[in-house]
């Protein structure tokens, strides 16, 4: 057994929104934003919808963005007790500025170029209008850049920066992401846009772009409700070497109820909901996404378990189809 005081999360493992058009969504990540399409399953828990993994070439723990498809839902309803932004790291004030040409050849709602936090960013909206932003982490750390991006190697997304929740009151989700998670709380920095409200960071590890958690505190909000173009979860990185059953003990200790130990096949998780709602996930660094052979996206990936069902599954699915931005990216590139 690690004991709790050595338990230690590296930084953010993957994000997973929701999509009401997942053709669309499949779509913009790959021929938009030039990430490479990792894996094709299915939700676990509700096989008839897709579950697409996107990230770097190596499709490494840190950069994959996961997309739910519920056709037909909702809208996101914005507000408090939600994760509100999902940042994407890229590397130098050079690659922001190719990020906003681009986006403003392909029509994709972005905002200008600005400073937050101490990093220059640049906030961006998906197809299904899901809060998103570039962050310039200067560089640190090993790239994997995607050989079939149609975005050019240096100007490629890095990998998953840091996640930005809301809450009412700080106080509950303090004690959960320091106490719990073992998160250090790093620094505040006020931020000025309808409403002047203040953003306190806290470090996962040893910090960085890549390792944060930014609470913004706002008691002027509605409370959010799951919707399209909303994040369901985010999920922080235990490292090899560190056992999911030694972070159960210590989330039960700390009186947080969990999920217990849930077995993805390609990592293993463990699912929180701090005292404001947010919904966390702690998801192990391996096996990774090769634990059944090199990755391919195109063939339906499933877990040993759902295996046997493979034909009533696949029968259920629509087929991926592109439309929407594909066809404004072909104008642009010729």
């Amino acid at each position: 057994m690690t004991q709790p005081s050595a338990l230690r999360l590296t930084g953010v493992h993957h994000v997973s929104a929701i999509s009401a058009h997942i053709g669309r969504t499949h779509d913009f990540f790959t021929r938009v934003l030039g990430l490479r399409p990792v894996i094709k399953t299915v939700n676990q828990d509700d096989t008839s919808m897709y579950h697409l993994f996107f990230g770097d070439g190596a499709g490494s723990p840190g950069s994959d963005m996961t997309v739910f498809d519920i056709r037909g839902a909702a809208r996101e309803h914005r507000g408090n007790n939600s994760i509100t932004r999902t940042n994407f790291r890229v590397s130098g004030a050079g690659t922001l500025q190719w990020w906003a040409a681009r986006f403003g050849a392909l029509g994709v709602p972005h905002a200008p170029i600005a400073d937050r936090g101490g990093r220059r960013v640049l906030d961006f909206d998906d197809v299904e209008s899901t809060p998103l932003a570039l962050v310039d982490d200067g560089g640190v750390g090993d790239a994997f850049p995607w050989n079939e991006s149609p975005v050019p190697s240096e100007r490629q997304i890095r990998g998953l920066g840091y996640t930005e929740i809301s809450v009412p009151v700080l106080a509950p989700t303090d004690r959960f992401l320091t106490e719990a998670l073992g998160l250090r709380h790093d620094r505040t920095y006020p931020v000025a846009d309808a409403a002047t409200y203040d953003v306190h960071v806290y470090a996962i590890g040893d910090g960085g772009a890549h390792a944060e958690v930014h609470v913004i505190v706002r008691d002027d909000l509605p409370r959010a409700r799951y919707g399209a173009g909303g994040v369901h979860h985010v999920a922080l990185r235990v490292p090899e070497g560190q056992r999911m059953e030694d972070w159960v003990e210590r989330l039960d200790a700390a009186g947080y109820h969990n999920s217990g130990i849930v077995d993805r096949h390609y990592f293993t998780s463990a699912y929180v909901r701090e005292p404001n709602h947010v919904l966390f996930e702690l998801a192990t660094d391996g096996p990774g996404f090769e634990v059944d052979g090199p990755l391919d996206a195109e063939r339906l990936s499933l877990p040993p378990f759902l295996e046997p069902r493979r034909a009533e599954i696949e029968a259920k699915l629509i087929p991926l189809t592109s439309n929407g931005a594909a066809g404004e990216l072909a104008r642009v590139e010729r």
